[in-house]
């Protein structure tokens, strides 16, 4: 009897999206990790990782922050697709790599809006755009937060939003505006009726995260699992490879935004998370306690939140210039 041939190992990217699929990491940490590990090993002529060490690395952070000139946050994030190479994936002892230097992220004040500027904005944005910055201003949400909003977890009786799987995957409460009510069960209203279209052609089935799929067969195509907020055509999941309606993409919500900031003849570098911003600043002006809009937010350390209390404060800490004295 013939002996039949091994099957080939996987190539190495191949496993690091495997090993990041297993720790249910999201696909855009998939796409960044796997580009990262990909530069790495190109960087260095096709060398393979495991014959590499902290030289190579530090050479090629190097190169990011020199010659690429990418900011601290960047090069952290380049920095830690590789501790998941050779952590995860390779599964080496590496103690070297927590010697790596990690580059120094400043202290930046967040942009944050006036009362009058929000208002200014959010009237310069219509139909769904308009609805979704007037959430992201009336709940603190973080954009992808409001993008993947799915129908079960709005509830107008209690005037609440319930934000799953948050960053850190962790879930809280936020408020529903009354503000936004009306208009945002007009828009569920007509969601519904594109529901309906997609269900009738087959098409109703939505993405799932954490194989809730397997676990309850019939929920992606309930109504209650649907994106709020959907996209305009279907779409190929780069995952599972099938085709179905995805929720909208963030990108139209950014050009939204920032046509609107400058029609309203804004100079400030708005984006849609400075609505966030320009939410927490509100609220401990009006003088909610820093605790509870830590929890709004959904920051692990009150730290996080404080910066808040530096950009409620005039120039100078608050200290009137002996100037105006």
């Amino acid at each position: 009897m013939a002996n039949t041939p091994e099957a080939s190992p996987p190539k190495l990217l191949d496993q690091v999206r495997d090993r990041i699929r297993v720790k249910h990491y999201s696909i855009r940490t998939e796409t960044q990790y796997v580009q990262w590990t990909k530069r790495f090993i190109l960087f260095h002529g096709k060398r393979h990782p495991r014959n590499m060490g902290q030289k190579e690395i530090e050479a090629f952070l190097t190169h990011l922050a020199v010659e690429g000139g990418v900011s601290a946050s960047t090069q952290n994030q380049a920095l830690s697709a590789l501790l998941f190479l050779y952590r995860e994936v390779l599964e080496m002892e590496v103690p070297w790599l927590d010697k790596v230097v990690r580059a120094k992220r400043p202290q930046r004040m967040p942009v944050v809006l006036t009362r009058q500027e929000v208002r200014a904005v959010l009237d310069r944005m219509s139909g769904v755009y308009g609805l979704m910055g007037a959430l992201l201003y009336g709940t603190g949400m973080r954009l992808m937060e409001c993008v993947r909003l799915r129908v079960k977890d709005i509830d107008f009786e209690r005037g609440e939003i319930l934000i799953r799987d948050g960053k850190g995957a962790k879930d809280r409460v936020t408020m529903l505006p009354a503000a936004v009510a009306e208009e945002l069960k007009a828009h569920l209203k007509a969601r519904r009726a594109l529901f309906d279209e997609d269900r009738r052609a087959g098409m109703a089935s939505v993405y799932l995260p954490d194989a809730l799929a397997r676990k309850y067969p019939n929920a992606p195509t309930e109504w209650g699992w649907q994106y709020v907020f959907p996209s305009g055509s279907y779409s190929v999941d780069p995952r599972s490879g099938e085709e179905r309606r995805h929720h909208l993409d963030e990108k139209l919500l950014q050009r939204a935004m920032k046509k609107a900031v400058q029609a309203a003849g804004i100079a400030k570098p708005a984006t849609p998370h400075t609505l966030r911003h320009s939410f927490a600043t509100h609220l401990l002006q009006a003088g909610y306690d820093i605790r509870t809009v830590q929890e709004l937010l959904g920051h692990k350390d009150v730290s996080t939140t404080m910066i808040y209390t530096h950009v409620l404060n005039k120039g100078g800490r608050g200290v009137v210039s002996p100037l105006d004295g």
